[in-house]
């Protein structure tokens, strides 16, 4: 009888081992088939070199910091003046000092819109920032957030800026 149960053993466990072997195949193919990554489709029309996009100031010339009036005389500032406020951008209209609050989105419209008169030092702007008149979190955090969107503006415009005093 110990024969026996050695000739049934013996199939079985090369059975099992055969089952098992496999099931372990197929778990680590399908992890290496769930780690590979899926092909990625080129871009439609991916230029090699990417060329910035025209802005219309790109006639207005490069800063010049030595035309800067002294940081003393910043009230003669010619170039476009802005102020980061809480409820948006003040563009100074330097003929009158008067402010029109601006969207951040319209900033580049009003740029290219000026005269090339306008810019005497190139492409430079000043800019300041208001005082709120009540200074809570929430107006700072306005402050800071436009003042971002602002600079993220003028970087892509390709416009420098400097802080006023």
């Amino acid at each position: 009888m110990p024969e026996q149960k050695n000739l049934v053993r013996g199939p079985i466990r090369s059975v099992i081992r055969i089952a098992v072997q496999r099931t372990l195949m197929v778990i680590a193919i399908a992890a290496l088939v769930a780690c590979t990554k899926s092909p990625q489709t080129p871009p439609a029309e991916a230029p090699s070199t990417q060329s910035p996009q025209p802005t219309g100031l790109e006639s207005i010339p490069p800063p010049d910091s030595m035309k800067y009036p002294r940081l003393a005389n910043m009230a003669e500032w010619k170039n476009p003046y802005l102020v980061v406020r809480d409820d948006g951008i003040g563009f100074v209209d330097l003929s009158n000092r008067e402010v029109h609050i601006l969207k951040i989105e319209e900033i580049p419209a009003e740029l290219v819109a000026l005269p090339s008169g306008a810019w005497p030092y190139g492409r430079v702007v000043m800019i300041a920032q208001a005082i709120p008149r009540v200074p809570s979190d929430q107006t700072k955090a306005d402050l800071r957030k436009n003042r971002a969107l602002l600079i993220g503006t003028l970087k892509n415009l390709d416009v420098q800026y400097q802080e006023a005093p």
